[in-house]
């Protein structure tokens, strides 16, 4: 018996065949654009690794657009701190110059006038855009930063305290210090003498004693330091017990609120000094312009590369408590939020006293306070170019990683041109040969099949 094989069943052989060359072949023709996979069909294992790529190329060129924007950001805030230090630099010259006893009144003021020209410097570098957004901003980076008040107000006078004075009156009890400058209130005792304030525990101290009594002690004792029970002259008991704080009396600038308050009820701590008892006290001040920040004390980060964030390394942006520090007004212990202006207020108030003739101060706490309006300016500009050079480095591992992204991307989906150039030609050739075959092999007609 013999099997037969109807001509239905041998072209329905021959077009599935005769088909699946021209698929082969067209699946050889679309990658003529280069790309071996179009569809994950093409090859499942590759089409998942070249996804795993692309999505790895993304996010490269993610953290190199964002370390672009950064880089420039963080440019244009340092050319903008290397004009303040500068312009530090000279003003401390000046507080230098001003504090010679040899200077006349046309002399204080005509130095004076060149500080406030400063000063307004500082502020409208304190402005500095990049684009519409204000780099010293924090994250309210459209709102205008800084502005100096049009009028004068009355700001509370701090005794700003040196190295060997920060040094001696420092420990559990010291001055405060917790902010950019280590310093005490001026009080004026209406027994016509000055005296200073520790806020953080309400002990008072004669001028004489903090300008030049301490140096007996440490004349002794190198690594002497304070002892309230011997040099205090007296404690405000609502100081003390942290009934009273700064903010009560100051706005974070400075400006003092209640004016002419009276401070009584000071306490003879050692027995010698019952007068002090019968002492009031008003807080001195001065007569000065103040600068005012709008902006906000938040980071802005722009995250670098894959892993967990650090805000220490991806903020790429400086507010005004780092251009600027904090002071006795709007530390941490103070009660008020931080200013965002304290060294610039700290340098008004020396511009004040230049104008007003105060060689005498512009040689104690003048100098202080110009020598560390500038440290902590210069501090602020060195962390800046630190995280700079960060970025400048990951830029350069982000550029080799895309080498190597753009070579595994390469290897698992382009075509290789010489490779596809003979299976082409191997799959022209066979279907070629399949319709001349089947031209010759299948029927023409049912008569041919018949006969």
């Amino acid at each position: 018996m013999s099997i037969r094989v109807s001509s239905t069943q041998n072209v329905y052989n021959y077009q599935k065949s005769l088909n699946e060359a021209d698929a082969r072949q067209a699946d050889l023709l679309r990658q003529g654009d280069g790309q071996k996979l179009h569809k994950p069909s093409d090859d499942s294992v590759g089409y998942s690794k070249y996804m795993r790529y692309d999505v790895s190329d993304s996010e490269n060129d993610q953290y190199q657009a964002n370390i672009g924007t950064a880089t420039s950001w963080m440019k244009t805030a340092d050319a903008a701190m290397v004009s303040m230090t500068d312009i530090q630099k000279t003003f401390k010259e000046k507080t230098v110059q001003a504090a010679n006893s040899t200077n006349t009144t046309s002399d204080m003021q005509a130095t004076a006038k060149e500080m406030l020209a400063e000063i307004q410097e500082m502020i409208s570098l304190g402005n500095t855009q990049q684009g519409d957004r204000y780099v010293f901003s924090g994250q309210s980076d459209t709102t205008q930063p800084f502005a100096l008040s049009k009028s004068e107000v009355d700001r509370g006078l701090a005794k700003t305290l040196d190295d060997k004075q920060a040094a001696y009156f420092s420990g559990v009890r010291g001055a405060d210090s917790s902010g950019s400058l280590t310093q005490m209130l001026t009080l004026n005792g209406d027994d016509g003498n000055t005296y200073y304030l520790n806020t953080t525990d309400g002990y008072i101290y004669t001028q004489e004693f903090v300008e030049e009594g301490y140096k007996d002690k440490t004349a002794q004792d190198a690594n002497a330091i304070v002892d309230p029970a011997l040099d205090a002259v007296g404690q405000l008991s609502d100081w003390s017990d942290g009934t009273a704080k700064v903010s009560d009396y100051f706005k974070n600038t400075g400006e003092i609120i209640q004016k002419n308050a009276t401070l009584k009820g000071a306490e003879d701590i050692n027995g010698t000094n019952p007068d002090i008892t019968k002492v009031s006290f008003t807080f001195a001040t001065v007569r000065q312009q103040v600068a005012t920040y709008t902006g906000d004390q938040k980071y802005i980060s722009m995250v670098k590369q894959n892993g967990p964030t650090d805000p220490s390394s991806d903020t790429v942006n400086v507010t005004g408590q780092d251009l600027f520090g904090s002071d006795i007004f709007d530390d941490a212990n103070s009660g008020n939020q931080v200013s965002g202006t304290a060294m610039l207020n700290q340098m008004i108030t020396v511009y004040a006293k230049t104008n007003g003739g105060d060689n005498k101060w512009l040689t104690t706490d003048g100098q202080t306070i110009s020598d560390r309006a500038n440290e902590v300016t210069l501090n602020a500009e060195s962390k800046v170019g630190a995280r700079q050079n960060l970025y400048n480095s990951v830029k350069e591992m982000l550029g080799n990683q895309k080498e190597n992204i753009t070579q595994d991307i390469t290897d698992v989906s382009a075509t290789d041109v010489a490779d596809l150039a003979v299976k082409l030609m191997e799959a022209q050739a066979i279907y070629n040969m399949s319709l001349s075959l089947g031209a010759r092999i299948l029927p023409q007609s049912l008569t041919d099949y018949l006969s």
